[in-house]
């Protein structure tokens, strides 16, 4: 209802996914945007891109040239910032190698194996469902508290319990079922469908924030429940 031109409304309707699978549009004035007269979309649904050219790039349909082309080629997100690290723990076993199947941790901070590597927002915590700021800052408050915590008993050594990690892995997939998020129909990059080969996995946390700083803050209350100190 806010855009005027019919075709140009059709073309940014969402298709082939339900609502929730991907994130919505609630920006203010993205919509209004596109009834400027210097504004102009192209649905590549109809007609993909076919190339890049010297000037622009070029659909099926038609070539457009530009004084400016920005690429937003999509994220391995979640995971892809990480496993580009050649990471190893113990016995050498390399995180990617880990991780093949999909990413395994304990609320999102750590994974069995690799003792004192931590995470911030990683797979398994709220993350890109959340407030990523506030998220990221609960995290590294956690982590600082935590170092602090081991320095001061004379510890050197923090890793996740595989026990505790299965236990986890298993609750975030369980709390994500019957979301629309996890819908077989949706093909989105909380699930890694963006990048080819990797495996179908839902990654972040949906069972809510304040559940989550929760169980954080009683893992801590329990003596850093779920993790070997050493």
């Amino acid at each position: 209802s806010v855009v005027g031109d019919d075709a140009t409304a059709d073309a940014l309707m969402p298709r082939g996914y339900p609502i929730g699978c991907k994130r919505q549009v609630i920006d203010i004035g993205y919509y209004e945007a596109f009834n400027r007269d210097n504004v102009t979309i192209v649905d590549l649904r109809k007609a993909p891109i076919r190339k890049i050219t010297a000037t622009g790039l070029e659909t099926e349909a038609a070539s457009w040239d530009f004084d400016v082309l920005v690429y937003a080629t999509g994220f391995d997100a979640m995971t892809g910032a990480i496993t580009g690290v050649d990471i190893a723990g113990r016995n050498g076993q390399r995180l990617s190698d880990k991780w093949q199947d999909g990413p395994r941790t304990y609320l999102g901070l750590q994974t069995a194996g690799f003792p004192n590597l931590f995470t911030v927002t990683g797979p398994g915590s709220p993350s890109v469902l959340s407030n990523m700021m506030v998220s990221i800052e609960q995290h590294c408050e956690w982590i600082s508290d935590c170092m602090a915590n081991l320095r001061d008993r004379n510890l050197a050594s923090i890793e996740a319990e595989a026990g505790a990690e299965d236990a986890w892995v298993e609750h975030v997939n369980d709390v994500a079922k019957g979301t629309m998020l996890v819908a077989d129909s949706c093909n989105s990059w909380y699930l890694g469908a963006n990048i080819p080969g990797k495996p179908r996995i839902f990654m972040p946390y949906v069972g809510g924030v304040g559940n989550y700083r929760r169980k954080c803050d009683e893992v801590v209350a329990n003596g850093y429940e779920g993790f070997a100190l050493a």
